[in-house]
């Protein structure tokens, strides 16, 4: 009986089938997000007879892997082919991109921003619709569970990432510092990661850091955001029904200030920004807006949703801190979140579109200055975000420092090629301790495998997936909380 299901759940099921959802994934959703993080282009070199200038990025797309000879002539190529020949298996991406002098589109046109590496059997692959005959006949084999990339020729895996859930909030004890406890959070949007850390001082003040803000008092911040009367921060901040003595010595310190402006200026100085008034609110509305839990948005509206959370944050300190709660686990993988092919592909992808970006702007300015005013079709180099996809790929080194993302897949035998497919690396450094971090964990049990990691510094860094792990992707807000609706929850007002 056991056999059967076995059987039967191999059929159906791939071990690469997180992977392969990933990917799809990526090529589907991620694709467009990134480009919409980067809509609209604009020069700060344009014609005199112009007021205003737009490059616009609109839609994007892949087709399915093909490859052009040197005659010029495209056609699809299989993976068995680039194995062969020693290229890339990849498809052309193209984006339709259009200009728009002083508000009117002048120039609209698709064309082609260079090559993606295609993932074998997934969905823009040409072997995911073929059955076990055509597999054959292609001169593929059909057990082989896809999952990899071929670049130059060589098969590719990229190794899945284990990080610490970014949008959570962690207290821990602190190992050094003058708090005993302190708060960590990464608040990540797009190609933003910022690290906020929150701290209870010798002197009874609450201090929040972040990006370009040292221990600023988190009162401060939170009057800032809009939440100005004391009650209301007691209420939303408050463990229980009596009002927390830690709290009451922050409110009472800063009791003072009463405008939100006010507010801007306290945290400016402590700043250390130094020009007039108006100046100094204004830039400390633009960190605020910008580097401030960037994830709840960065806009005005979203000023008040960050006031809340910060209470939040507060409130879930103090319980931790006064023993209500226990702290939380870091080690624990409802805390840690997996980077699969599809995440580290939108990564490498947004970071080099960047990259393309800054080299349109240096082309369009360059010919302007010379006083001539160039199509888009001539400022766009196809071939950059292809070598710099591929060199990527080639040679293992990511964006953000990290080496060995992209590996030689190991075909020594059929069990180490499915074992490096579902390998899964942490980025602590193998040279330091990190007891806990290697340690086996309750939470491994049923999704990483207990007895294949490698002995000496690896050890507990470099795990694997159990074999019949499922990864599950992100999922839409909208949707949880339509099925919610839809199941009986009801909206309450505070």
């Amino acid at each position: 009986m056991h056999n059967i299901l076995i059987k039967k759940f191999f059929e159906d099921h791939s071990f690469v089938q997180s992977d392969i959802e990933s990917f799809n994934s990526f090529i589907e959703h991620d694709l467009q997000e990134i480009i919409g993080e980067n809509h609209d282009i604009e020069p700060t070199i344009i014609p005199h007879n112009i007021d205003e200038f737009k490059i616009r990025l609109d839609k994007i797309w892949v087709t399915k892997p093909q490859i052009t000879e040197a005659d010029g002539s495209s056609r699809d190529i299989f993976p068995v082919e680039a194995r062969l020949r020693k290229i890339t298996y990849s498809a052309p991406c193209f984006i339709e991109v259009s200009a728009h002098i002083n508000g009117v589109q002048r120039e609209s046109f698709t064309t082609q921003v260079g090559n993606l590496p295609i993932m074998l059997k997934s969905k823009y692959c040409h072997l995911s619709t073929m059955n076990r005959e055509e597999l054959v006949q292609t001169g593929e084999d059909p057990d082989d569970p896809g999952g990899y990339f071929i670049i130059n020729g060589t098969e590719k895996v990229l190794v899945n990432i284990e990080d610490l859930a970014s949008n959570r909030f962690i207290v821990e004890k602190s190992s050094s510092g003058p708090s005993k406890f302190v708060g960590k959070m990464f608040s990540e949007r797009g190609s933003f990661k910022i690290p906020h850390t929150l701290e209870h001082m010798k002197d009874g003040i609450f201090y929040l850091t972040f990006t370009r803000v040292k221990r600023a008092p988190l009162i401060v911040v939170i009057k800032a955001l809009g939440l100005m009367k004391d009650e209301e921060i007691m209420k939303f901040s408050s463990s229980g029904e009596s009002p927390d003595d830690a709290l009451l010595i922050n409110l009472f310190q800063f009791v003072q200030i009463k405008k939100e402006d006010d507010a801007y200026d306290y945290l400016a100085k402590k700043l250390g920004i130094t020009q007039s008034r108006d100046i100094r609110i204004e830039r400390m509305r633009e960190i605020l807006d910008r580097y401030l839990l960037p994830h709840l948005g960065t806009s005005k509206e979203d000023r008040i949703y960050k006031a809340y959370n910060l209470c939040k944050m507060i409130k879930r300190f103090i319980m931790v801190s006064s023993g209500k709660i226990g702290l939380d686990d870091k080690d624990h993988y409802e805390n840690k979140r997996l980077k699969l092919s599809g995440d580290l592909m939108a990564d490498l992808f947004r970071v080099n579109l960047k990259v393309l970006i800054s080299d349109i702007l240096y082309n369009f300015q360059r010919i302007v200055k010379r006083g001539k005013f160039p199509s888009i079709k001539v400022v766009i180099r196809d071939k950059l975000l292809t070598s710099r996809i591929y060199s990527s790929m080639a040679t293992g080194a990511w964006v953000g420092g990290r080496k060995g993302i992209s590996q030689r897949m190991q075909r020594l035998n059929f069990l180490e090629t499915l074992s490096h497919l579902q390998r899964v690396v942490s980025p602590l450094s193998s040279s330091q301790e990190n007891f806990q971090a290697r340690e086996l964990h309750a939470t491994h049990l049923g999704r990483l495998c207990p007895i294949e990691t490698p002995e000496g510094t690896n050890i507990g860094l470099r795990k694997n997936l159990a074999l019949l792990t499922s990864v599950s992707q992100a999922s839409d807000e909208e949707e949880v909380l339509k099925m919610l609706k839809s199941s009986g929850l009801k909206m309450v007002k505070a």
